[in-house]
């Protein structure tokens, strides 16, 4: 929609009315979202192009949100952009391209210097020179003072609780500790310690689109407290105002953290 346009001015409006009609106290500090639906898009909007068309799509709207998420003061922001089961699944003609789109975003957030970009994942599983580039970005951004981003490529929530699981393990060997010890004294805190996210705040929002209403493993330790949120838009359709009644459904909700 043109922004010129007088219909674009007004949803422009619209959008200004709905962020000022949120309450600050109440937003999260951590938002998550599965950005789903790139292929159905590519397929219904990109009829005859590769599917690649819908994975730029999609990172190209990954670029809007995490802009909308800066806008808004969002502290952290999780993409999963890429699990183990579709890299795993995928054949390498779909998933070559579909790498170097993740790449390229993943190198254009960082050259903004505006935000901490921090892969996450399996990274091992990668090819050597995607893994390269994406963990260049982390060190290149690692000194910035703004919004964490994760790039969650390579991931499975399952993956993340084993290699946490394997870290742990190597860390108390490496002290000496023995198993039964280990055994007696392991506290949640301990795992959580060894996460991919360790050190940040758990997710307090996730939200999914194209309808499906599962979270498929994402964030699986790290989403035991978190609220939901699931928008039947394909990815690439997903607007701002979407994000913004994403971010009043939140702030409308008691959370109870279990209790």
């Amino acid at each position: 929609m043109d922004r010129l346009h007088p219909s674009g001015l007004l949803y422009a409006t619209y959008e200004h009315r709905l962020i000022a009609e949120l309450d600050p106290r109440r937003l999260p500090r951590h938002v998550a979202v599965l950005a789903d639906g790139n292929r159905r898009w590519a397929r219904t909007n990109a009829s005859g192009q590769p599917l690649v068309a819908g994975y730029q799509a999609g990172a190209d709207k990954l670029k809007e949100f995490v802009e909308w998420c800066d806008e808004i003061g969002i502290p952290v922001v999780t993409l999963w952009v890429l699990s183990t089961d579709n890299f795993s699944r995928s054949n390498r003609d779909e998933i070559e391209p579909l790498l170097g789109v993740i790449e390229q975003m993943v190198t254009d957030l960082a050259a903004t210097r505006r935000w901490q970009v921090h892969p996450v994942g399996a990274l091992d599983l990668l090819p050597d020179e995607s893994a390269k580039r994406l963990k260049m970005a982390d060190r290149d951004t690692a000194d910035i003072d703004g919004m964490l981003i994760n790039i969650a490529v390579s991931y499975g929530g399952r993956h993340e609780l084993r290699d946490a699981v394997r870290s742990l393990l190597a860390e108390h060997a490496e002290n000496g500790t023995s198993l039964d010890e280990l055994a007696q004294t392991l506290d949640i805190e301990h795992i959580a310690e060894h996460l991919y996210t360790k050190g940040q705040p758990d997710p307090d929002l996730i939200i999914r689109t194209s309808g499906e209403q599962r979270l498929s493993g994402f964030l699986m330790w790290q989403s035991a407290h978190s609220e939901f949120y699931f928008c039947e838009a394909l990815w690439p359709d997903f607007r701002k105002v979407d994000f913004i009644r994403a971010l009043r459904s939140y702030g409308q909700r008691e959370r109870r953290f279990g209790r």
